[in-house]
This record gives structure tokens, sequence and C-alpha cells, in this order.
């Protein structure tokens, strides 16, 4: 019955296969347009494959762009919104999910507003913040926007309404405030979930594009994301030099995904049951 059953499922893994191509072509398509000529790149019709591959684009970008400080400012911006946004999205979802007061429901609700309204509506308010600051060029500049994260608190307060009152009750019983209880017992039973915001966390502050080139605009402050667009000439573009750009810049979030994809995978899974 089992074989039956797979036999009548190879259109689905047929779909799926398909599926699974189109994502990857882009992928493999911007790893070898890096190895080909510029005049290769250029062909029509294009050759998937380069006729001789070619290392030399990867030096030039190298050399000609500061890529070494695009990785530290990007990192830098990073371990910032990382550090914050796990400890507000962590005490703001724990209190949503476990603290009754006053109008909690209708102050969820409100905290989940941004997530229904597109993020360019607060490009204006978040620049002229920064500018009053006196923090736009530097990395604090970069991180200001993500510091707090709507979607990190709806997944942390799913998170902790699957967490039994039992614990929680036990805990009080035993003269623990509500400070200790987060420390010691909500926090050491979310690893997974925290993991799994932290990945979403450094994915899109990885990949903001929009925020960088408003905030930053010398060249030594860019992101990588942002840097990259230097690398797109007005009237030519050198799409050897572009795509190995690219693959430099892809590198670090394909490393960061294989050896946590299983926290990854099971923050998501958690974080759905409830």
């Amino acid at each position: 019955m089992q074989k039956g059953i797979q036999r009548h499922n190879w259109p689905v893994y047929v779909l799926l296969a398909l599926g699974c191509i189109i994502m990857v072509f882009p992928f493999l398509w911007s790893v070898l347009t890096s190895f080909k000529t510029l005049n290769e790149s250029l062909k029509v019709p294009p050759t998937f494959l380069p006729v001789s591959w070619q290392f030399s684009s990867y030096t030039d970008v190298v050399t000609a762009y500061p890529f070494l400080m695009f990785f530290i400012n990007t990192f830098g911006m990073i371990i910032i919104r990382l550090a914050i946004t796990l400890l507000i999205s962590a005490m703001a979802a724990y209190a949503f999910a476990r603290i009754p007061f006053f109008g909690r429901g209708m102050l969820f609700l409100l905290c989940l507003i941004p997530m229904m309204v597109p993020s360019q509506i607060f490009i204006y308010p978040q620049y002229m913040l920064a500018v009053k600051l006196k923090i736009t060029n530097s990395v604090l500049g970069l991180a200001l926007p993500g510091i707090a994260s709507t979607f990190g608190i709806f997944m942390l307060r799913q998170h902790f309404m699957t967490i039994p009152d039992s614990l929680e009750e036990a805990a009080i019983l035993d003269g623990c405030g509500r400070g200790r209880i987060f420390i010691n017992i909500m926090l050491p039973l979310s690893k997974t979930p925290l993991v799994s915001l932290g990945i979403f966390t450094a994915l899109f502050a990885y990949k903001d594009l929009m925020w960088p080139l408003i905030c930053n605009t010398k060249i030594e402050a860019m992101t990588l994301s942002s840097g990259l667009a230097y690398l797109q000439g007005q009237y030519t573009t050198k799409y050897p030099q572009l795509m190995a750009g690219s693959v430099i810049a892809m590198l670090p979030m394909i490393l960061l995904f294989i050896v946590l994809q299983r926290q990854f995978v099971g923050g998501i899974a958690t974080a759905g049951l409830k």
C-alpha cells in the first residue's frame, strides 16, 4: 500500500523538483557568470557555462572596493541588532504571553500594526531621528531601525504560550519573582526560537539595502548590500565583477544557515504550535 501511495505522489515530487530548480538557477547563474569574461557575459544568446574559467573578477572586485570595511560595518550592525532585538523581543513577548494586565490585547494589536504596512513608510521618520541623534554614516545609525522587531515579539510570544503554566506557578510558590522566572526558566526553555529569531534578524539586516543607502553616504560606511550597488554602473556594468561581489556577499549567510539549519527549522515549527 505504501508503494502504491508513493507512486501516486510522483506529480508532487516533479513539482517540487521544478520549484527547486527555479529557486537554485539564479544562484548558479551568478556563480558561473562570475567566472566569465565581460564579452562572454554580454553574449547573445547567453552561454550557461564559461568557455574559459576566469578568476580575475574576484581579485579585481576585492582590490577596487573596501570589502573589508563592508564586512566590518555589516557584522557590526548585525551584532548590535541581535543584542538589542533579542532582549527587547524576549521581554515584550513574555509580558504579552504570561503577565495579565489591563489592555494587553489592544497593546499587542498595536505592536502588530507595523507588520501590516510597508516598511518604506518609516524611512523618513527614521532618517530624521538619525540626523537629530547625529548617527548618520555610522554603524549605530545602520542598526537603528532594527533594534525592535514586531515579528520577534510575535514569534516568541507564541512560544511562551506553549510553556505549561505549572512551571511558572511552581516557581512563584518557591518565591521567584517575574525577573527570575524570565531569566532562569523562560529563557533556557526558549533557546531554539531565540536562535531562530537571531537567524532571521541577521538575515534581514544582512540583506537590507534601502536604509544603508539613505543613512550612509560615504563608501567607507557602506554595508555589503549597499556596497554592491556601486558595482552597477550608470551606463555600463561589469557583470562578472558584480556577480563575484554578490557571491562573496552571499557566502556568510549560506554558511550560517548550513550550521544552524536545525535550530532555524525547529524555531519555526515551535512558534507555529500554539
